[in-house]
């Protein structure tokens, strides 16, 4: 009975509560989701959030690629 009153239908989201968008990655730093994804997120289908979110740990190793390091934007001004 009291699971009942507790249960939320919640949309899931794979937020982290660390939102930085990072500069040249263009994503997230904490759930490595484009702004566009993260703006529409409450207007997507449970499966289009889903086919996002398998998408995320691919992701990831955008933030450490050698050209979105910031010394790499350093060379890349001068």
């Amino acid at each position: 009975m009291v699971e009942e009153l507790w249960r939320r239908d919640e949309i899931e989201s794979p937020c982290v509560k660390l939102c930085v968008l990072h500069p040249a990655a263009r994503i997230c730093v904490g759930c490595h989701r484009t702004v566009a994804e993260i703006a529409g997120w409450t207007a997507m289908t449970p499966e289009a959030r889903r086919a996002v979110m398998a998408e995320l740990p691919a992701r990831a190793g955008l933030l450490t690629a050698p050209q979105n390091r910031p010394s790499a934007r350093r060379r890349a001004r001068t």
